[in-house]
Formats: C-alpha cells, sequence, structure tokens
C-alpha cells in the first residue's frame, strides 16, 4: 500500500523540488529532529518545512507524515486527527495547485487559509518581487 501510494504521488508530481529547496526542507526536518524534546522548536521546524514543501505532493505528505508523529508524541489528540485529515489531502492538493501557499500546516491555522510566507522562505521559494499581501490573498505560489 505505502509503495503504491510513493508511486501515484510521485507520477502526479508534475515538477521535481529544486536542489536549493530540497536542501532546506531536508534542513528543517533536521534541524527538528534534532531539537528533541523541545517540542516548541520541532513544531517551528515542521512548519517551515510545510511551507516549503507545499508545492511538491511527496515532500508535503511527508511534511504532514512528520507533524502526525510530533502530535501523537505530544498526545494532543485534535492535532493528530487534523494531521490525518491533512495527510490524506495533501497531495492531490499540491498536484492541483489547491494548497493554501504560506500556511503553517498546523490544525489550529485551518486546512484551507493561506498565510503570508517569512521573508526567507518567500526568497527561497523564487517569490521575492512578489508583496507578502498580494500571495497571501491569492494563496499561490506560481
Amino acid at each position: 500500500m505505502t509503495n503504491l501510494l510513493k508511486t501515484c504521488i510521485t507520477a502526479c508530481t508534475p515538477k521535481a523540488m529544486p536542489a536549493a529547496v530540497r536542501a532546506a526542507f531536508e534542513a528543517e526536518l533536521r534541524r527538528a529532529r534534532d531539537a528533541a524534546p523541545d517540542t516548541a522548536t520541532m513544531w517551528d521546524a515542521l512548519e517551515r518545512a510545510h511551507i516549503i514543501s507545499q508545492a511538491w505532493a511527496r515532500p508535503h505528505t511527508r511534511a504532514h507524515w512528520h507533524m502526525f508523529r510530533l502530535a501523537v508524541r505530544c498526545r494532543d489528540r485534535a492535532e493528530t486527527v487534523g494531521q490525518v485529515v491533512r495527510i490524506l489531502v495533501a497531495g492531490a492538493g499540491s498536484v492541483s495547485g489547491r494548497v493554501p501557499y504560506g500556511n503553517t500546516g498546523r490544525t489550529a491555522a485551518g486546512l484551507l487559509t493561506p498565510m503570508p510566507l517569512p521573508e526567507d522562505l518567500r526568497v527561497l521559494l523564487g517569490r521575492a518581487r512578489e508583496r507578502p499581501e498580494t500571495a497571501q490573498a491569492l494563496g499561490t505560489v506560481s
């Protein structure tokens, strides 16, 4: 089942994550892992990883998987349930381009609420010339 899901997500993802973006994504996942047991820092790193990954189905789903694991570790039922929902829809949202860009990926943020991108991530993702309020209003990355 897991291999089938990976194959489907990979086949449906039209573009590869650029190397610099991939490196930043992996660095945030590493920062989350290395921050244990500091859950506040772990959440911060996973939220940034989520923002970075939204345009790519497999990394986006992977970010939610790590968020799910942390929610379970924190014994946060609402966050755990919210992450299950997000794991189920993340890949399809990325493939269709219907994701709330800038959203931190947490349950409290709302499933479809776009948020302003942090400045460093806006530059990393190639949105440096876009005004933050425009990105928030449009909820787009392209």
